[in-house]
């Protein structure tokens, strides 16, 4: 009988995490996944997918090489997944060392133990858009310069280029995924598109009064997450290794998602709507669009889900939770037990 593939996710809790252990459970795959181990458990969007009980879990930690080992010994994966890191880019500039070991340090780390373990493995790293920082350029595709605009991209930077040097200095099948910004009902929020979503729903049905953001005009590429999970096992099933752009190929400002939020809410934006000067980061990237052509041309992937219907998918799914919530329901969910920002301090403010 063949043997059922078997793939290794660090990260499995978040977003993309969750997502993707969903989509190689539907293709058959033995999947386990990392966490760390933490006072209150984060295992909402795995419940919250009803995958919980069939994602078989693994404690470990990226500053932990010996966890590394020990979690690839016990999953004996034909592929891996490095999803873990720190990954609010906000959050990088109030923990910058943080970001740089964790997520910078903890590619090699990996790369490293699978080198030592099985080299045949395959191995996914998760790049991002923030790599482009201010690149000045219309639109970004694998050729464009790299010019990373926090801590946050810097680590992936390292990421990125270490997860090169071990493809083409060991001969190791690894992959960069340079995803742009990709949401869903699962996003963290911290994150400026679920922070939206939320507060549309809440403001709705009258728990909250207004929503405070940071730079309005920011523009960002923006798919949907369920789908770019998909391009990630694409890389892993080709012939050779490669980077890849997975994007939209469209620009939508905050200010965009916000009006086309409250919208889907029956809300005026303007009436609810306020600049805070607290969530203005040092440095902010001002535009990012990708272009997703060689992904389209190699691994036969392109987006389906429009950025329309991606605000209406986030806002009125935390609308139906809300509503549930108020109804005194309970569920897997994180909005109840997060903490208003107005409690949360930080010096990590533009001057």
């Amino acid at each position: 009988m063949k043997k059922k593939k078997s793939a290794l996710i660090t990260g499995v809790t978040g977003q993309d995490g969750a997502y993707l252990a969903k989509f190689l459970l539907d293709k058959g795959y033995a999947v386990f996944g990392t966490y760390r181990r933490l006072s209150t458990p984060n295992f909402w969007r795995l419940q919250y997918l009803d995958i919980f009980d069939r994602v078989k879990l693994i404690p470990a930690d990226l500053v932990d090489s010996t966890s590394i080992v020990e979690a690839l010994m016990i999953s004996e994966p034909d592929e891996v997944y490095h999803l873990a890191a720190q990954s609010f880019v906000g959050a990088s500039f109030e923990q910058p060392v943080g970001a740089g070991e964790i997520t910078g340090l903890g590619v090699p780390r990996m790369l490293e133990a699978i080198r030592s373990i099985n080299p045949r493995i395959r191995f996914y790293q998760a790049s991002t858009s923030e790599l482009y920082g201010n690149s000045n350029t219309g639109v970004q595709t694998e050729e464009t310069p790299f010019r990373p605009a926090s801590p946050y991209s810097a680590a992936k930077l390292y990421g990125y280029w270490i997860t090169r040097i071990y493809r083409e200095g060991y001969g190791m099948f690894a992959c960069n995924g340079i995803l742009f910004n990709h949401e869903s009902p699962l996003r963290g929020l911290e994150f400026v598109t679920r922070k939206i979503s939320n507060a549309v729903a809440k403001i709705a049905l009258g728990i909250e009064k207004e929503l405070r953001l940071g730079n309005m005009e920011a523009q960002r590429d923006w798919g949907y997450a369920p789908e770019y999970v998909e391009s990630m096992w694409l890389m892993l099933q080709q012939d050779k290794p490669d980077d890849y752009v997975i994007a939209t190929n469209e620009t939508h400002s905050v200010a965009e998602f916000a009006r086309r939020a409250f919208a889907t809410a029956g809300l005026d934006w303007e009436k609810y709507t306020r600049v805070d000067e607290r969530f203005l980061r040092p440095i902010d990237v001002n535009f990012l669009r990708g272009d997703y052509t060689k992904a389209k041309e190699k691994l036969g992937w392109r987006p389906k889900v429009t950025f329309e219907r991606l605000v209406e998918i986030m806002v009125k799914e935390d609308l139906e939770r809300w509503g549930r919530w108020q109804q005194g329901k309970t569920f897997p969910w994180d909005a109840p037990s997060y903490p208003t920002e107005a409690g949360i301090l930080t010096r990590a403010l533009r001057v």
